[in-house]
């Protein structure tokens, strides 16, 4: 994809007040949006930001219709890592395919860009940029796109190890050790610690300490939660970290709020439509990712607890929607695809069922929405901690149980469980809901004129701007 002419002519006449940052995310959806959503915010602040956005060809067949600003240009590398689609297959392989197959095409990609590069902002999973970063003289932002203190408790992984709590048998009691040590953080049971320091595959977490282990060879380091949700840790690793750490979340598309919405979905109702008849607050949203992340039997237990409540719900279902046949009358809405963050946002919501990812951990904070806690694997323990119990924000709904095999939650728990957590008569309810309002008023604080999100951006922006011009 080259420059059109117009461009071109004003790319040449001023390329110096150009600043030119290229942007290239770990392929994989929830590391994909928060990358495209920093570049929005990037683009928002300056005019003469110009982003060119480095996908694989089959990624740019996924976003090419997605809304982006005119700044922010598609540029692609051949399909050198396994397919999108079956990557969940054999995820060892498609980790190591993403750190030593991409690294050879984006620097032919470089050579190719018309543009001189100020900076390149990289998803700390593709570590390989740091060095072509190195090589070329061009500083590297590491983007780390899951919570601050699992990057802290990557970071200080050393200290498991030395209090004796890596490796671990969680089957054992040892699930329920707390964690008191590592910088920052407000003490952690073993058992809420991400999923791969205690999985059976050594491989990843080898990979994932080995990509964290590289941050301190970049030159900056974005989050993209708000500092003010995590300021102890981050206060910790900037005193630590030989250069700036700059907050900028939540990298969620809040800018596209603005903008009206085109609701409805191919196949079925206009799901905002029905919100807007629901009564306020009384409708559990519901998003677990794909099927593919909790057990059939779980699902089942699940579908017919939230039905047995009583309650109202809007569910996104991306795989067999046979399960829920027999329902969705006036109680329900299952659908394969929202806009999460406008439903989160909507009056008639009053409680998110949540997988945890950071992502949708961010959107239902932004929106003061509390949450219900169902976390599966990786970063999400240890996001269902930082929700309950330091941010006081939600449920768990099942117990950390230390044992072997899948503990089931029955239809019967859920169906309690629900129907307690959208009680508006409740005291201990009341007091949620104002705590989710208070932490939604906190990010929108930070993202307004002179909040901190809004100085890290201008921060870092003028800084790979003068760097560039010097």
């Amino acid at each position: 994809m080259s420059l059109n002419q117009p461009e071109k002519l004003q790319a040449m006449e001023s390329p110096r007040s150009i600043c030119h940052v290229v942007a290239v995310p770990y392929p994989g959806r929830g590391h994909v949006n928060p990358m495209m959503n920093l570049c929005k915010l990037l683009c928002s602040k300056t005019p003469n930001i110009v982003i060119s956005f480095v996908v694989t060809e089959e990624w740019l067949g996924f976003i090419s219709s997605d809304d982006k600003p005119v700044n922010v240009r598609f540029r692609t590398i051949p399909n050198v890592i396994p397919s999108e689609l079956d990557r969940a297959n054999n995820f060892p392989a498609f980790i190591a395919a993403v750190l030593t197959k991409m690294e050879a095409p984006f620097e032919d990609l470089l050579d190719r860009l018309e543009l001189p590069v100020a900076a390149i902002v990289a998803d700390t999973y593709v570590a390989w940029t740091v060095r072509v970063g190195q090589r070329r003289n061009i500083p590297v932002a590491s983007l780390w796109t899951m919570s601050a203190s699992v990057f802290s408790i990557f970071h200080h992984f050393n200290l498991l190890v030395q209090n004796h709590h890596f490796p671990a048998d969680l089957s054992a009691e040892q699930g329920n050790d707390r964690v008191d040590y590592i910088p920052g953080l407000t003490p952690i049971c073993l058992a809420d610690l991400p999923t791969i320091l205690y999985g059976s595959d050594r491989q990843v977490l080898h990979i994932a300490l080995d990509c964290v282990s590289s941050v301190p060879k970049a030159q900056y380091l974005l989050f993209t939660t708000v500092y003010e949700l995590e300021f102890q840790v981050i206060d910790v690793l900037k005193a630590n970290l030989p250069f700036p750490v700059y907050a900028i979340g939540p990298s969620i598309p809040y800018l596209d709020l603005k903008q009206p919405c085109s609701t409805t979905t191919l196949n079925g109702p206009d799901y905002l439509q029905w919100l807007d008849l629901q009564p306020r607050g009384s409708v559990l949203y519901v998003s677990l990712g794909s099927f593919l992340s909790v057990s059939a039997a779980q699902m089942d237990e699940i579908v017919a607890g939230v039905q047995d409540s009583g309650v109202r719900y809007l569910w996104v279902s991306r795989g067999d929607s046979s399960r829920f046949k027999d329902c969705c009358g006036s109680q329900g809405v299952v659908v394969p695809w929202c806009d999460q963050l406008r439903v989160l946002c909507h009056s008639s919501v009053g409680g998110f069922w949540t997988h945890c990812g950071f992502n949708s951990t961010l959107e239902a904070v932004y929106a003061g929405v509390p949450m219900l806690t169902f976390p599966i694997f990786m970063d999400q323990n240890p996001n269902s901690k930082q929700i309950v119990e330091d941010w006081k924000v939600g449920w768990r709904v099942k117990k950390n149980k230390v044992g072997e095999g899948e503990h089931l939650v029955s239809r019967e728990e859920i169906a309690e469980l629900v129907r307690r957590f959208l009680d508006f008569e409740s005291m201990e309810q009341m007091e949620m809901r104002q705590r989710a309002w208070k932490v939604g008023e906190t990010c929108q604080t930070a993202i307004a004129k002179g909040g901190s999100t809004d100085i890290n951006l201008d921060a870092f922006i003028k800084d790979i701007s003068e760097r560039h011009h010097h």
